[in-house]
């Protein structure tokens, strides 16, 4: 990739799977699955979730999901974001269960991009975020072409910051009033990490892995 070339979208569509977690671009069928995950799961997700005015079941429901995907697959299409279904692989389908988007992208001298996700809390605690971030991560690294990747967490949301510790990012800043959230301003911890720093590692899916292997 050129440096000071003209943006791209490197590296895009793509699915990407370890074991039986799945990332993949989300399609036009996946609205009422979707709905049905962000409506049951409302008060798992809200409290961390960007304000947005509206009830949270329209907000959330089949039809609004058009307009998620189509945001969606424009950014992936200008190449500033990278949005994944995260699936798992069961017998006899890919059973949707949560998202994560490498989204605000910046190209050229920064090569940079921020990563937000949420997961079914049916499915919490077995894995399947810290899989599909570091899946996600690598992919952004290698054939996505960035540098530097961010995540931003509220202080209060410790399931969400054991995710990024226990994969090995770098809390680097603490941002106050960052974003409106749950009616009102609230601080974040950013966390970071560059493709140097795993590089010798083989990955953040090679680190995972041996993090969970030291875990058993």
């Amino acid at each position: 990739m050129s440096l000071f070339g003209p943006p791209q979208a490197p590296g895009w569509p793509v699915e990407l799977a370890d074991g039986p977690v799945l990332l993949r671009p989300y399609r036009r069928s996946d609205a009422a699955a979707w709905s049905e995950i962000r409506r049951a799961n409302r008060a798992w997700l809200a409290p961390w979730e960007s304000s947005l005015p509206g009830a949270w079941d329209d907000l959330n429901s089949p039809a609004a999901f058009r307009w998620v995907h189509r945001d969606q697959r424009r950014s992936a299409r200008e190449g500033e974001g990278m949005p994944f279904a995260v699936c798992l692989r069961e017998a006899d389908r890919d059973r949707l269960v949560g998202h994560i988007n490498v989204g605000s992208i910046v190209r050229r001298a920064l090569c940079s991009g921020y990563v937000g996700y949420w997961v079914d809390a049916r499915v919490a605690g077995r894995g399947v975020i810290p899989t599909a971030l570091a899946l996600a991560v690598d992919h952004a690294f290698g054939p996505g072409g960035l540098h530097r990747v961010e995540v931003n967490i509220r202080p209060e949301n410790r399931p969400s910051r054991r995710v990024v510790e226990k994969l090995g990012f770098r809390e680097e800043s603490y941002h106050v009033r960052y974003m409106h959230i749950d009616g009102a301003w609230r601080d974040h911890i950013g966390y970071a990490m560059t493709s140097e720093e795993i590089a010798a590692e083989g990955g953040l899916l090679a680190r995972w892995h041996r993090v969970r292997a030291g875990a058993r």
